[in-house]
């Protein structure tokens, strides 16, 4: 499968794992899971037909690593904007974890901390050079560490998802360092 089409069926399988389940006809249990066979023939009556061996790919081949394939089901591993239990175990962070913006929403983020607007958390990366890549998206990237063992041991919880996503529900801006 070539790189664009790998692309496409990631997105679409990203909408409608994370945000847009209905839009195909598609019920997600409680904790995101949907039947692999029951995905695939909504797609296909929806028109974007994924063969097996295209969902495989896209799984095995995310270098985001979104979704897992577990028992014929799949589900997306975070950034749903539609009410599921992922069923992830409070842990605890490493002193610091990294947040990918643009200047843009800098300020805001400086008075309210991080928030997790859509989604059901605030997303945070272990590495610095995966917070570039996601500010990048919006423009040019602005990367703010959280203090995030600070932040724990003052009672904040954090979870991890299957992909290595952190996860929290805020991040107050007192355990932000904003750069310059």
């Amino acid at each position: 499968m070539d790189d664009k089409r790998l692309v496409r069926v990631s997105k679409y399988l990203s909408k409608h794992l994370r945000h847009q389940p209905e839009r195909i006809g598609l019920v997600l249990d409680p904790h995101g899971w949907a039947d692999v066979d029951t995905l695939l023939a909504a797609a296909a009556r929806n028109g974007f037909a994924i063969t097996r061996d295209e969902l495989a790919q896209v799984v095995a081949g995310n270098d985001k690593r979104r979704f897992t394939v577990e028992d014929d089901r799949i589900r997306a591993n975070q950034g749903h904007t539609i009410g599921v239990d992922l069923d992830l175990s409070p842990a605890e962070p490493p002193e610091v974890l990294f947040h990918g913006t643009v200047e843009a929403y800098v300020g805001a983020i400086r008075v309210e901390g991080l928030r997790p607007m859509a989604r059901h958390a605030v997303h945070l990366s272990s590495d610095r050079e995966t917070a570039v890549r996601v500010g990048a998206r919006r423009g040019r990237p602005v990367v703010l560490v959280v203090r995030s063992g600070e932040m724990h041991r003052a009672g904040h919880e954090f979870r991890i998802s299957a992909n290595g996503v952190w996860l929290a529900a805020h991040v107050p801006p007192a355990h932000i360092s904003f750069p310059g």
